[in-house]
């Protein structure tokens, strides 16, 4: 109740029927019991007119009663900026304490005292281990500037020291940013429609212009990034993958693309199938599995991994 409660304060718009009976995971029947429960406990709530039907909002919030983190949630707002600051990603992590200290001066000073003792021993009792990997790039001002154009549907001029053109000044409308291994600006050049990544480590003299341009009607970035097993685009193809029975374990508890199918087989063995771009970044994920995983289709993937491993192979007996 009180989750739906603080769902239909966060809302502007308010929450359909239908939307509360989502966020409860509950039917319709019993979303209309909680609103009228939540009404009776929250007279300021509001109906709002939505023809064809009707949407409910707490106006002005809730008070500090319903709204007092515990020590779980304050612990993990400390360790996600702590995360993405050993990342290599100060901004964000400047912006999550910032968050966390507005989060705690709107608490009462005697919740604070006695949540104090239960966050210190959680904060010593847990760590993040701090994997090898790259370090991306990330400028505050530019990430900024990025965002601003984003927000306002404007277009923006950079020089690009990669690509086939390098060091040539683009005019491009941008559609947002991957973070990952390596941070990427999406954006299409103004008068193509096709999306390109540009790793931000690589872009100088990045302005926003007052040109109108943004990403197409129905873009979705979390569509576009995961066409790809990492960064790379190219050509969508289907992904069989076979993991032999002593990995099956581990393959089953694996995600190796939000849209795998996990079919498991008679032998012991577990077959992955998913849709997806950025081979060789998949070859170089499937090294970690040693021989435990077998690529059924494409051969496209057979051959990288075959060149990749010959490559290694010559540098390293020479």
């Amino acid at each position: 109740m009180l989750d739906l409660a603080r769902s239909l304060a966060a809302s502007a718009e308010g929450l359909t029927l239908e939307e509360m009976a989502r966020e409860a995971g509950v039917g319709r029947r019993t979303a209309e019991r909680m609103r009228d429960a939540l009404w009776s406990l929250f007279p300021q709530m509001e109906e709002v007119s939505d023809p064809p039907t009707k949407r409910f909002r707490i106006p002005h919030g809730l008070d500090g009663l319903f709204q007092s983190p515990n020590a779980e949630e304050l612990v993990e707002l400390a360790k996600a900026a702590d995360q993405l600051a050993a990342a290599g990603a100060p901004a964000r992590a400047e912006a999550l304490r910032t968050l966390e200290k507005k989060v705690r001066s709107a608490m009462r000073s005697g919740a604070l005292r006695r949540l104090g003792p239960d966050v210190e021993a959680l904060a010593r009792a847990e760590t993040i281990a701090v994997q090898a990997g790259p370090r991306p790039a990330e400028d505050p001002m530019m990430i900024g500037a990025i965002r601003q154009a984003v927000m306002a549907m404007r277009a923006i001029r950079f020089r690009y020291s990669g690509g086939s053109r390098q060091g040539q000044t683009r005019d491009a409308a941008p559609y947002g940013i991957m973070f990952g291994r390596a941070n990427y600006l999406v954006a299409a050049e103004l008068g193509s429609d096709e999306p390109r990544n540009y790793r931000l480590d690589r872009i100088e003299d990045l302005e926003v212009l007052e040109l109108t341009a943004g990403p197409p009607e129905g873009f979705s970035l979390q569509d576009y990034a995961s066409r790809s097993f990492g960064i790379y685009q190219g050509e969508v193809q289907e992904i069989v993958l076979r993991a032999l029975p002593e990995a099956a374990e581990d393959a089953l508890r694996w995600r190796f693309h939000p849209s795998q199918v996990v079919e498991p087989q008679a032998d012991g063995s577990v077959v992955v199938r998913f849709w997806a771009t950025g081979l060789l970044e998949l070859a170089w994920h499937l090294f970690s599995w040693g021989d435990r995983v077998q690529v059924v289709r494409p051969e496209e993937l057979r051959r990288v991994m075959v060149e990749e491993l010959e490559r290694a192979l010559a540098r390293h007996r020479a």
